[in-house]
């Protein structure tokens, strides 16, 4: 086995070195089927529809997760020595830590009700492809590993905070890639400094030295903001709504009204019974194959929720996150009303979204600064990061263009008078 090196549009060259044990299982990890099935799981899901550029994949995320996973622990294991002998299960699990995602990635867990992390887990403890190689590596690697990535749980805490945590290998990752991919700017990190910032707390817990103090600040500003204008963006909420649509519709039809292969029928009927081979069947390019064909052969409603998605004849979404919660309801209603009166399906073109969400959890994990004497909570040093400590709700109405104008008419009304 030679080197090998990935050119990465943001890290550049990524090389392995099969001389290095840790290296050599990464590479024969990225040989295995399983891994090679992320490149046909896209990063951000539908997101595409709202950015065009956002095609890259989970194969090409996990590389990039690889790499920062193994320069953190090259500065860490320079100030504790024996963290290098964790390097194989932090590699590994950096490398594998979505080789259990569904297709569309996060929205393919709405839409087929799982969670990858618990894929991932089982994965890597039954697939022979992976389990063989890690067992190879040092027996226990792969139960050390899978309960990692499904539970959380290893006995070095500051490995583990590598790959799960506040401020992990995958976010750091996944903003600067999903910032380049969708092209925005907000996602430019100080990446250097954060990585240089990296410590180990008298405890062995991860920490931050205070000279990162801004970096991370403005890392979480950074998080805050890609959750505001890509993750969370309204034709994003509304391409993932009418996925799960998609889903909860063919499930309803079942096996008598709808044609499917036996891998998406066993996913929409039979899901208790999926199998490893049948899950890593399944990614964007069977999924996406099956809207087509509902598109063209399915019956209504499934037809015209496809015909959506692929045409891009999305369903338009309306703030109400100002509204009372009953308030909203009572909107829902009157679009489906108004849907009705115009000769469409209520059911398939009209829906509320809420969610809850916070740019930093201060009792989950929450990030320490340690300077070799003191050490403080990251939200006690800076009064921005507690700002971003409060939780932020958003609701948005979604309904067809053809009853905009009364709706939003109305919703205007309603917020003029604080209703």
């Amino acid at each position: 086995m030679g080197p090998r090196t990935y050119h990465d549009p943001l890290h550049g060259a990524i090389r392995l070195d099969p001389r290095h044990p840790a290296e050599a299982l990464a590479i024969d990890l990225i040989d295995t089927a399983p891994f090679q099935r992320l490149r046909r799981i896209r990063q951000l899901g539908p997101a595409f529809l709202t950015f065009h550029g956002a095609e890259s994949s989970r194969f090409t995320h996990s590389l990039g997760v690889l790499h920062l996973a193994r320069q953190a622990l090259d500065g860490l294991a320079a100030q504790a020595p024996p963290l290098e002998e964790h390097r194989g299960v932090l590699l590994a699990a950096a490398l594998l830590h979505d080789v259990g995602h569904a297709p569309l990635s996060h929205s393919g867990e709405e839409m087929y009700g799982l969670r990858h992390e618990s894929w991932s887990g089982r994965l890597i403890r039954e697939h022979p492809a992976l389990r063989q190689r890690l067992e190879a590596y040092a027996p226990g690697t792969a139960d050390a590993v899978a309960d990692l990535l499904e539970h959380g749980r290893y006995d070095q805490p500051a490995i583990k905070a590598l790959v799960s945590s506040q401020l992990d290998c995958d976010r750091l990752d996944y903003l600067l890639r999903d910032s380049y991919s969708t092209g925005t700017r907000y996602g430019q990190l100080d990446l250097e400094r954060i990585l240089a910032a990296l410590t180990l707390a008298p405890d062995g817990q991860l920490a931050l030295h205070p000279k990162g103090l801004m970096a991370v600040e403005h890392y979480l500003v950074v998080r805050n903001l890609m959750y505001r204008s890509v993750y969370n963006h309204r034709l994003n909420v509304v391409c993932n709504w009418l996925l799960s649509q998609v889903i909860a519709t063919a499930r309803r039809l079942g096996p008598s009204q709808l044609e499917a292969d036996a891998v998406m029928a066993r996913w929409l009927w039979q899901p208790d019974a999926i199998d490893l081979e049948t899950y890593l069947a399944n990614d964007d390019l069977r999924t996406g194959y099956h809207l087509l064909r509902w598109r063209e052969q399915g019956p209504e409603p499934l037809r015209g929720l496809c015909a959506r998605l692929l045409d891009r004849r999305l369903l338009k979404a309306t703030a109400v996150t100002e509204l009372r919660p009953e308030r909203r309801l009572e909107f829902l209603a009157r679009a489906r009303a108004l849907s009705g009166a115009a000769g469409l399906d209520p059911e398939s073109c009209c829906g509320l979204q809420q969610r809850e969400s916070r740019g930093y959890h201060p009792y989950k994990g929450g990030l320490r600064l340690w300077d070799g004497q003191r050490l403080a909570a990251l939200e006690a040093s800076s009064a921005l990061v507690t700002s971003l400590s409060q939780p932020v709700q958003t609701a948005w109405l979604i309904h067809p263009a053809e009853v905009s104008p009364v709706l939003r008419e109305e919703l205007a009304l309603a917020l003029a008078d604080g209703r």
